[in-house]
């Protein structure tokens, strides 16, 4: 991977057979002959990681899955469906804010930087974390959904209950492996449809899954999640 990859120390051991695995090196090489190729590539390298950097491995409360990162300049930051401050909230954000203020009445930001939430143990992960600019989807495929299945499996293999936002099919399969308390596991999988504009109004809306996760996490002796985000926010340092 880059050399200025930041990653939590946590994450470190229970994924080390994934770096070091041979699809793990493919995945560099093709990443490594795309930038010298003159591709870009975004999230930029030390942010490919960011939601496993903020988010440790002991901590994670939620998992929200996204598919892969926004391929616009200035957009992706390493975290599934949030953009840098000073970015336009992209419409899915839009409706996810839509919902928050139903749900809970919290009033949408004026911006989509979600990193308060990732700091309080939302892991914002992408199935896909980089893309090419202006081509959606372009790394799919290349060993980063194996990865992404590796850090789902830490998750659910462990004894602390967390919840599972899947919205859209895509994010449903990708983790129909969790133990659900539905199948008499420990954790919650809320299933809604995608919050794009396309489908949140055949069910996103009014699937209420913010104020559920919480009472699903306090009902546990676990602490709910604060998701209000702050008015004005700035990037911290990596």
């Amino acid at each position: 991977m880059a050399a200025d990859v930041k990653l939590h120390e946590s994450w470190r051991a229970p994924l080390a057979a994934e770096f070091q695995s041979p699809y793990m090196a493919a995945l560099k090489r093709f990443l490594l002959e795309e930038r010298a190729n003159g591709k870009r590539i975004f999230p930029k390298g030390s942010e490919w990681f960011r939601a496993l950097d903020l988010t440790p491995l002991d901590r994670v409360r939620v998992v929200i899955l996204g598919q892969d990162p926004y391929h616009g300049p200035d957009q992706a930051h390493g975290l599934c469906f949030s953009v840098k401050p000073g970015v336009r909230p992209p419409p899915s954000l839009v409706n996810i804010f839509k919902e928050l203020r139903e749900d809970l009445g919290i009033a949408p930001p004026r911006h989509g930087f979600l990193e308060s939430w990732a700091r309080q143990g939302v892991l914002l992960l992408n199935s896909v974390l980089t893309v090419e600019m202006s081509r959606a989807a372009s790394h799919q495929g290349k060993g980063w959904e194996r990865f992404t299945d590796a850090v789902i499996r830490q998750i659910s293999d462990r004894p602390e209950p967390v919840v599972f936002m899947l919205w859209g099919n895509y994010a449903q399969k990708k983790a129909s492996f969790v133990d659900s308390v539905e199948r008499g596991g420990r954790h919650l999988v809320l299933r809604a449809p995608h919050p794009s504009p396309l489908s949140a109004h055949n069910g996103f809306f009014g699937c209420r899954h913010f104020s559920k996760a919480n009472i699903f996490l306090e009902s546990r002796g676990l602490e709910a999640i604060d998701w209000t985000l702050p008015a004005e926010v700035a990037v911290q340092p990596l």
